[in-house]
């Protein structure tokens, strides 16, 4: 059972489905790990925000794949904000 119950936004589950099937096995296993509380890896280059998404954070799917998400402790909550690459979502 996940440490985290997931919640996901609209605009995510929109631009999600703009994604090919290869990259959405990356995208879930990144999710898997945030959801269990898992520390992810260097290699997803997770990193807090700034400005008006200063409470996300983003980590990097592939090199142009990012995953914006914030986790609400208080609520047991990992929220899915966003995925796409940097044109598409900043």
């Amino acid at each position: 059972m996940s440490k985290y119950q997931i919640r996901v936004s609209n605009s995510y589950k929109n631009q999600r489905k703009k994604i090919k099937k290869d990259d959405l096995a990356l995208i879930d296993e990144a999710v898997t790990k945030l959801a269990n509380g898992e520390k992810l890896e260097p290699k997803y280059k997770d990193h807090k925000l700034k400005g008006k998404y200063k409470d996300f954070k983003e980590c990097h799917i592939k090199p142009d794949l990012l995953l914006v998400y914030r986790i609400i402790d208080d609520v047991l909550e990992l929220y899915l904000a966003q995925v796409g690459s940097h044109s598409e979502l900043f």
